[in-house]
């Protein structure tokens, strides 16, 4: 009753198109949902994040949820998620891509997942980790525990979306760094982020986190730059 006079008072509306959401519907519409551009990476190992990262990290899996467009669905949905604070956005995610994740063969022995850590002072300004709601749903629907603590972001620096490839390179071997001990040792993390650009941050984490003796590391982020 409550949520209905909410409703009616204060429609919600659509993230990716702005127009009113139905009764049932919630952050995206009937029509985003089957219009949101799918990669349908975790059907083959040989998707291009895979192609990404080859020759630069030994992944074990890697995959995205959607493609990212200039004014495109997605770009609307995690436009809301960092910068207009829609942390419900980021578990939803989470909810969609764990169902097509449950089967995936590479993921059957992942011991930990891992988000990419925002440095303290960022994340005050935001409130939350943009991509923690995503993993703690994951975490939850693949039955896998959550570590947020094991990789920590010791630099802060400026927004990586406002830097070219050559200034995001700066982040290799220099902002993050791993705090383990020996039961890590031989682990499968899977590291989580939000979208996928020229991959440096998540190389970089990638890197802190091969720092623990045999570790193992796969991929999975909710959406990858489309050109």
């Amino acid at each position: 009753m409550w949520r209905h006079l909410l409703n009616l008072f204060f429609p919600k509306s659509c993230v990716g198109c702005q127009s009113l959401l139905l009764t049932d519907e919630i952050i995206l519409c009937t029509r985003c949902r089957h219009e949101i551009p799918r990669t349908n990476h975790h059907l083959t190992a040989t998707n291009e994040v895979m192609q990404k990262f080859y020759g630069r990290i030994p992944l074990e899996f890697g995959a995205a949820l959607f493609y990212f467009q200039k004014k495109g669905i997605v770009q609307e949905m995690i436009h809301h998620l960092k910068y207009k604070g829609h942390e419900e956005i980021s578990a939803m995610i989470g909810d969609w891509y764990a169902e097509e994740l449950k089967d995936v063969p590479h993921l059957k022995d992942i011991d930990f997942i891992v988000p990419v850590p925002l440095h303290p002072k960022r994340k005050k300004e935001r409130g939350y980790n943009q991509v923690e709601g995503f993993g703690k749903s994951l975490a939850l629907h693949l039955h896998i525990p959550y570590n947020p603590h094991i990789l920590y972001r010791k630099l802060h620096t400026q927004t990586q979306t406002k830097k070219d490839i050559v200034g995001r390179s700066d982040v290799i071997n220099t902002v993050f760094e791993v705090a383990f001990s020996e039961e890590h040792h031989g682990k499968h993390f899977l590291l989580v982020d939000d979208v996928i650009t020229t991959g440096s941050t998540l190389e970089a984490c990638s890197r802190a986190l091969l720092k623990i003796p045999d570790a193992k590391i796969s991929i999975v982020c909710m959406a990858m730059a489309h050109s």
